[in-house]
């Protein structure tokens, strides 16, 4: 799979630059039909000025999140079945922690006059439906670099820094496809009005 995601990639950023080209031909073409040119001044100024905007959405906080929650829970290996006392105590610990958590959030949804609940006391949407993935991202990295860090998978905070990191490295190829993917859709809608 890792040897046609650069093709992919280069798919993506052509089938970009034939969008640009064609909707400047069809507008040329034809004035009238309301199709808008991403190379014409206007078409360029939204390109340019709402790139940023147009990738700040919770699906890339998500990723990120999620890359982050994936490289922990592999690394620290809680998945797998305990061979020895001390990892089978850090998983009896770990469900300890998942259970405070899972705790605390029964507590901020579930009570009268809950935190995370919407105004009208429902919870889609709401506070909770809206934190419920970056909520299940830090509490799987939570759990897994607990659980790493007492089993002794983790020597140190540093051990855990870099697992960290390794996740983020391993979520990068999601980020670059969602970025490519993100701008032709987008540049698909300011064409086709």
């Amino acid at each position: 799979m890792k040897r046609f995601l650069p093709h992919i990639a280069l798919t993506l950023v052509i089938c970009q630059m034939l969008l640009m080209l064609v909707s400047w031909l069809f507008s040329a073409a034809y004035p009238t039909s309301g199709v808008r040119s991403l190379l014409s001044a206007e078409g360029l100024r939204w390109l340019m000025g709402h790139f940023s905007d147009l990738l700040a959405t919770p699906l890339l906080v998500w990723i990120v999140l999620c890359s982050i929650a994936w490289g922990c829970l592999s690394r620290s290996c809680l998945l797998h079945r305990p061979t020895n006392y001390r990892e089978r105590r850090a998983q009896f610990m770990a469900l300890l922690l998942l259970g405070i958590i899972v705790g605390v959030m029964v507590l901020l949804t579930a009570t009268p006059h809950a935190v995370l609940l919407s105004a009208v006391g429902g919870l889609w949407p709401s506070p909770f439906s809206a934190s419920l993935v970056p909520v299940i991202a830090f509490s799987v990295t939570l759990i897994s670099a607990f659980y790493g860090m007492v089993s002794g998978r983790f020597e140190n905070i540093s051990a855990v820094y870099d697992v960290v990191l390794q996740g983020i490295c391993q979520g990068a190829p999601w980020l670059l496809f969602y970025v490519l993917v993100i701008q032709i859709y987008e540049s698909f809608r300011f064409v086709l009005p």
